[in-house]
Parts: structure tokens; sequence; C-alpha cells
């Protein structure tokens, strides 16, 4: 019994010294998710601060909950709240639309060079900066020389000034970002359809079924799993939005800020203007709350209705 008692012992050892190359080859990632994710945890402490940087953080006077009171006391609340939600509900509902169609033209293509060719160019502007997208918006819209006025013009019609009509950048920020993201989530939709067994539609040709029918009874319910983790994501984003979408595209301008202002962007001119940390801090603490229920109650409908498809 000792002996076998001694030989359990040097086995476990040798197993512990045989993982740790592989711990070794993780530490980086701790490393960084250390530094990345759970350090700035510190700073939700200015939520709930007036901050003087002279006495530090931890001697700076605690104030409740008075910083939270500028995001629903503004005149401001309910216009950047509006637009933050509608525009999330808009990108949720059409980015799983067009990433799934173009997925499904992209699989659809044989030629190995054409099908790079076309994936590299619908992914490019997701690679791009959101200042050169920005520029390449305002090369479309600007006044005197933007492409569109020019086509109306040179058609008897008369330019449009883009940067003062609030009207329309609802549509121009929806196309702005599908076109920006669609390569991204196509993407995933893809390698998600690649990895349906062929099986399924060589069974369904010989059925007789069409493209659409073998789309409709394949592909999309075996993509569900994928469509419901993007969508549980997207839940999670809700409350905020993509900064230089909102800010940097439309310029920054004034004349456009009912349809264009959201949490994010309010903030930021807010902490420009007062210099305040502790309201900034707030809105980021805020978002992440809603943000962090929102997918867990989603997750919890799915999982009720669907165990499987849960993330969690």
């Amino acid at each position: 019994m000792a002996s076998m008692g001694k030989t359990k012992k040097l086995k476990k050892k040798r197993d512990w010294k045989h993982f740790i190359p592989y711990y070794l080859m993780g530490l980086p990632m701790v490393i960084y998710l250390f530094i990345n994710n759970y350090m700035p945890l510190y700073g939700l402490l200015f939520a709930f601060k007036d901050v003087n940087m002279r006495k530090g953080v931890m001697g700076s006077p605690w104030v409740g909950l008075k910083n939270f009171e500028f995001l629903f006391r503004t005149d401001d609340a309910f216009i950047m709240t509006r637009n933050t939600v509608l525009y999330n509900l808009a990108f949720l509902v059409l980015g799983p639309v067009l990433g799934i169609t173009v997925a499904i033209c992209l699989n659809s293509i044989k030629g190995g060079r054409s099908s790079k060719i076309y994936q590299t160019s619908i992914l490019l502007p997701h690679l791009m900066s959101m200042v050169v997208v920005s520029y390449i918006v305002y090369a479309f819209l600007d006044q005197n020389s933007g492409i569109f006025n020019a086509l109306l013009t040179a058609f008897g019609g008369e330019g449009v000034n883009w940067y003062a009509d609030a009207g329309k950048w609802p549509f121009i920020l929806i196309f702005v970002n599908q076109w920006y993201s669609i390569g991204f989530s196509s993407i995933i939709y893809l390698s998600s359809i690649c990895g349906i067994s062929q099986e399924y539609y060589e069974a369904a040709e010989l059925d007789g079924a069409s493209k659409w029918q073998q789309i409709t009874q394949i592909t999309l319910p075996l993509l569900k799993g994928t469509i419901i983790m993007m969508t549980i994501m997207g839940l999670g984003r809700m409350f905020r939005s993509d900064f230089g979408l909102f800010y940097q595209v439309p310029m920054n301008t004034g004349a456009l800020y009912s349809t264009t202002q959201t949490i994010d962007t309010y903030v930021f001119r807010g902490l420009m203007q007062l210099g305040n940390f502790g309201m900034s801090a707030a809105a980021g603490f805020y978002q992440s709350i809603v943000g962090f229920i929102l997918v867990v109650t989603a997750n919890t409908v799915i999982k009720k209705i669907s165990a499987e498809d849960a993330l969690f």
C-alpha cells in the first residue's frame, strides 16, 4: 500500500511537470488579460468619487450616485438613449441578415482564387481606421466637391448640404456601419457554413431540393447557434456605440446632434468640456451593468427554450 501511494505521488508530480510548458505558453495571455481586463476595474471607483488628482483616487471624497445624475437629468438624456438603442437595434437586425447573405454568396463561389479576392475585398473596410472611413464618406457628401452632389448637379438637380440635414443621417450611418462591418460578420458565418457537411446538400439535391430550399432547410437551421451567439453579443452592446462612427463620420457637426448623438459621444463631449472623470466613469459603469443584464437575461431565455444553444 505504501509503495502504491508513493507511485501515485510520483505520477502526479510527473503529470504536473508535463504541463509546465503549456502553462508557460499561456502565461503571456494571462498577463495580458490581467492588465487589460482586470486592472482597469480599479477605475470603477471614479464613478462614485469627486476625483481630485492632487488627492489621488483613494483620497478623493465619495459622492455616491451623483456622477450618474448627468446621464438622466440632462435635457439630452432621452435623445442620446433613444439614438443609442435604436441604432443598435437596426444593427442587430441587419447585421445577421446581410452577413449570412454575403456568407452564402461567398460559399457558392467555387474558384479558390476568386473566393479569396472577394473575401479580402469585403473584409478590407473593417481593417480601416474610422478616421479614414470618415474622409471617404466626406468625399461623397461634401457640399462643394462631393461625388453625390456632383452627380446631382450633372443631371440637373441641386446639391444637398448633407452635413446640415439631420434627417438623412440615420440612413447614412446605418449604411456606413453595414459596409464597414459586413466583412467581419460574413467571415464568421462563412466559417460556420464551411463546417456543414456536404452530405446534407448532396442528399437534398438527390431529393430535388432547390438552392433556396437548401438554404432554408439546411443552412439556416444549422447556423442557429452562431446566430444566437452573435445576437447575444449584440445585446451586450445595446447601450454602447461605435465612437468613431458617431463622432468621426458626422465630423462632430452640431447640426446633426439630434440623430447622431449617442451616450458615448455625449460623455466624450462632456468630458472635454467639464473635465469630470467621475461622470465619464459613471457612464461606462452604467453601460457595462446594462449590457451584463441584457446578456444574462437573453441567455436565460434561450436556455429555457433551447439549452444546447445557450452560451453558459
